[in-house]
C-alpha cells in the first residue's frame, strides 16, 4: 500500500484531531503534581478527550487496555497506566495521548517533569525535546527520509544521550499507525524521498544511558536494559513545500517542569 497523501478538507480534519489531542496532553500536564497515579492520567484522557468529541486511539489497539501510555522514569515507551503508580517529587513521566476525531488520527506526547528532579533527569528531558525539534526541522518536500534520523541522532550524541532503535515515529492519518516508519537514527540523503502531504510522528525515545531496551512480562512496557532514564516527545507534522505544518501544537505553556508542591 502506498503512503498517502492528504490534501483540501483531510488536511483540515487532520488539524482538528492533532489540536483535541494536543488540547488533552495539555489538560493532563496541568493536572500532574505529587500523588497522582497513572490511572488518573488514563481517567483525565478518557474524560477530556470525549468531551473534545473523540474517541483515545489507544484503547484496544491491539489489545493494549488503556486510554494512554505513561511512560516513568526508566520506562521508554508503552507503559500501561495503574492504581498503584504514584508520581512522586523527582520523577519524570511521558504522557502519550493518541486522539480520534471525525476519522482521523492525531498523536502528540511530552515528558513531564513531578517537581525538582535531578540534574540527569532535567538533561534527558531537554535533549528528547531538543532531539523531536531537530527532527521536525529537516522536514520538507523533496527531504529524505534519512535526513531526520541523521539529524536527531547527531544531536543526541553531542549530549552524551543514545536513541532507541527499535522503535520510531510513523505514517498516521485515517491509520494511527501507518507506512512510512520513520526512524530516529539514520544517513542523510537516504531512504525515501518525502512529499507534500504526507503526515508523519516524529518522536524519538532518548535515554540517558545506552539505547538497548527489554520488554516487561506485560507484551507491552518497554524499559531501559540498563535502568537509566529515558524521555520522549512527539508531533504529528504534515509535509509541505517548503517544510512542515505541526499538526499537534503545543497548548503546554511550556509546562515542564511541572513545580506543583507536594501534598
Amino acid at each position: 500500500m502506498g503512503i498517502p497523501l492528504f490534501k483540501g478538507s483531510e488536511v483540515e480534519r487532520l488539524r482538528l484531531a492533532g489540536r483535541a489531542a494536543a488540547g488533552t496532553l495539555a489538560h493532563v500536564g496541568s493536572r500532574l503534581q505529587p500523588g497522582v497515579t497513572t490511572a488518573d492520567i488514563d481517567a483525565w484522557v478518557r474524560e477530556d478527550t470525549a468531551r473534545r468529541g473523540g474517541t483515545p486511539s489507544q484503547l484496544g489497539y491491539k489489545g493494549f487496555p488503556a486510554t494512554v501510555c505513561t511512560s516513568r522514569n526508566h520506562v521508554v515507551c508503552h507503559g500501561i497506566p495503574r492504581t498503584d503508580e504514584v508520581l512522586k517529587p523527582g520523577d519524570i513521566v511521558n504522557v502519550d495521548v493518541t486522539t480520534h476525531l471525525d476519522g482521523f488520527h492525531g498523536d502528540t506526547s511530552a515528558t513531564f517533569m513531578i517537581g525538582e528532579v535531578s540534574a540527569d533527569a532535567k538533561h534527558v528531558v531537554d535533549v528528547a525535546r531538543r532531539c523531536r525539534d531537530a527532527g521536525v526541522s529537516v522536514v520538507r518536500h523533496g527531504a529524505r527520509l534519512g535526513d531526520i534520523g541523521a539529524a536527531v541522532m547527531a544531536l543526541a550524541t553531542a549530549e552524551g544521550c543514545s536513541i532507541v532503535e527499535e522503535f520510531g515515529g510513523h505514517g498516521i492519518g485515517r491509520q494511527m499507525h501507518g507506512e512510512p516508519h520513520v526512524p530516529h537514527v539514520g544517513k542523510a540523503g537516504t531512504g525515501i524521498t518525502l512529499r507534500s502531504g504526507m503526515v508523519i510522528t516524529i518522536e524519538p525515545m532518548v535515554n540517558l544511558g545506552r539505547p538497548d531496551i527489554r520488554m516487561m512480562p506485560d507484551g507491552w512496557t518497554v524499559v531501559t536494559a540498563d535502568g537509566s532514564l529515558s524521555a520522549q516527545f512527539e508531533h504529528t507534522v504534515l509535509v509541505t513545500r517548503d517544510g512542515c505544518e505541526i499538526l499537534t501544537p503545543n497548548e503546554l505553556s511550556l509546562l515542564i517542569p511541572v513545580s506543583h508542591p507536594e501534598n
